[in-house]
């Protein structure tokens, strides 16, 4: 099992960027050395530097692409361009201080994917929260006392969810088990006005939710929530997240996000379509 490094913001551009400078490297017949000799530091550097582990430095970029053969102005200037964008940190730096540190990541992932496969047990989704649910469900997270820092989570949240209105948004499909909205943990207008904005937001083309009934009995994903990454990049695999009490695991290896997608795909074919969801979705809400 292989866990993904709890990276800064621009982390996963920067292992975009470590992969096409592999890339070059390679093209061009060098080896870790060669690269290692041209910049005066240690082939530990130049794997570091090709794996996204480090900030990449524009001198180092700016040499490393000359030593590969690389001679067009452009093609120079455009690259460096890249790299100077994936140094930057993200929006949400500003937010640094409501964060754990391994959550960083998961944000980097997701305003990168391409599609955003989840199953949720137990909470409607982030990106799918009405202000006053995730408030609700943040401030009894947190417990007393933490009225602001439960609020800036809010925001935090709140801002995420623009991702879902970006002309180049990702698609998100959803499994919620039957769970996450009969359990009442929050007040009755509260989960009216959530399910109402589930209706609502599942008409959007880039949004497909599908409810898991307790009728179906035992299923593949009993276990716990999970999301599955896709990116559009090449050069990234899929990544799949697993959130617990004081932490999460970023999982990267073949076989481990095989088995994820395997169960995400068995579960969409058992839970109810899209439509029948909408549909049952909007039952409950009356019955609120």
């Amino acid at each position: 099992m292989a866990r993904v490094r709890s990276m800064s913001t621009p982390t996963v551009r920067l292992v975009i960027l470590g992969k096409r400078l592999k890339d070059l490297r390679t093209a061009a017949g060098k080896s870790y050395g060669d690269a290692a000799k041209v910049l005066g530091v240690s082939e530990l550097t130049i794997r570091r530097m090709e794996k996204g582990e480090v900030g990449l430095k524009i001198p180092y970029v700016r040499n490393l692409l000359t030593e590969y053969g690389v001679s067009g102005q452009q093609e120079i200037d455009d690259f460096l361009a890249l790299v100077e964008a994936a140094n930057r940190p993200g929006w949400w730096h500003r937010y640094r201080d409501a964060l754990p540190p391994w959550f960083k990541t998961y944000v980097a992932l997701e305003e990168e994917a391409g599609v955003i496969r989840a199953y949720e047990p137990n909470f409607i989704p982030g990106l799918l929260q009405t202000e006053e649910y995730a408030r609700t469900v943040l401030r009894a997270g947190l417990g007393r006392g933490a009225e602001e820092e439960a609020e800036r989570r809010v925001a935090f949240r709140m801002e995420r969810q623009k991702l879902l209105a970006r002309p180049d948004a990702p698609r998100l499909w959803v499994i919620m088990d039957e769970t996450v909205l009969r359990r009442p943990i929050a007040p009755p207008e509260v989960m009216r006005a959530q399910i109402e904005h589930l209706v609502e937001v599942s008409e959007a083309p880039n949004i497909a939710l599908q409810l898991m009934p307790f009728a179906l009995g035992l299923h593949p994903a009993m276990y716990g929530p999970f999301h599955i990454f896709r990116f559009p990049q090449p050069e990234l695999q899929d990544i799949v997240y697993l959130e617990n009490l004081i932490g999460a695991v970023y999982l990267d290896e073949y076989d481990d996000v095989s088995a994820f997608t395997e169960v995400m795909d068995r579960m969409g074919a058992q839970a109810l379509p899209v439509r029948r969801t909408a549909a049952a979705l909007d039952a409950m809400r009356k019955e609120i």
